[in-house]
């Protein structure tokens, strides 16, 4: 029986003046399994389109702070004491910062794993020629 799961794609705004942004990652949270993962491509390419002097390494490290976060890890700090649920409604508060979430999106699911890999490829990922 499918479960109702939620996403939220990881933005990159590198000069959030001009509101350019490219997709870095997507979170997925499913309640009725207690899921909630992340995966994240940087594609540099696009991103130095936008910005030649961004910090990618920066970025990317901030990136892997937040799946450690998501992960709930010791290392995350105090938000690892908080349930899936809250962590993913941390994640996805709105931030004027480098990295920015989309709305929450729904759908169904009997996998979350594989829900996850799916959006990374067809939101994230460059599309295949």
């Amino acid at each position: 029986m499918p479960h109702v799961f939620e996403y939220a794609l990881l933005r990159a705004v590198p000069r959030q003046e001009r509101g350019e942004f490219v997709n870095v990652g997507v979170l997925v949270y499913c309640a009725p399994l207690g899921f909630l993962g992340a995966r994240v491509h940087v594609d540099e390419q696009r991103l130095r389109a936008l910005d030649p002097f961004l910090d990618v390494e920066l970025l990317k490290a901030n990136l892997e702070h937040l799946g450690v976060s998501c992960a709930g890890r010791a290392e995350a700090g105090p938000v690892s004491r908080t349930t899936p649920g809250q962590r993913f409604r941390w994640l996805t508060a709105p931030r004027s910062t480098i990295i920015q979430t989309s709305p929450a999106h729904t759908g169904l699911t009997d996998d979350p794993e594989a829900a996850l890999e799916h959006l990374l490829r067809t939101l994230v990922l460059p599309p295949e020629h």
